[in-house]
């Protein structure tokens, strides 16, 4: 079983940027598709961002895309989600997981929940 931390996130202004990454602390974690979700104060938990194990298929959503970039280490065992020109509606505590379901236009099927890191965007 993957045991995956985040870590990264922090208070930025609007505009600014931040990078999270997802480590995992067992095994390799070249074989899994990874996600980065978020959840906001009184929202359901959304997906941001998702990459194939290998990197060949990515998902964006529309509200990161272009702003957002996932990429990953497996050398490392390391997953990144770089976040640029942040909005307050960036705001939550972003988790990365394992997804089952991995489609361009669509991530999901994730069922574990490490602890998330805070991200916080205001002025």
């Amino acid at each position: 079983q993957l045991q995956l931390v985040e870590s990264g996130g922090g208070l930025v202004q609007p505009g600014g940027s931040l990078r999270l990454s997802c480590i995992n602390s067992g095994f390799t974690l070249d074989r899994y598709a990874i996600g980065w979700f978020r959840q906001a104060p009184g929202k359901k938990r959304e997906a941001v961002s998702c990459i194939s194990s290998q990197g060949g298929t990515i998902y964006y959503s529309d509200s990161v895309k272009g702003r957002f970039t996932i990429s990953r280490d497996n050398a490392k065992n390391t997953v990144y989600l770089q976040m640029s020109s942040l909005k307050p509606e960036d705001t939550g505590t972003y988790y990365c997981t394992q997804v089952r379901l991995l489609r361009t236009i669509a991530c999901g099927g994730a069922d574990t929940w490490g602890k998330g890191t805070l991200v916080t965007v205001s002025s």
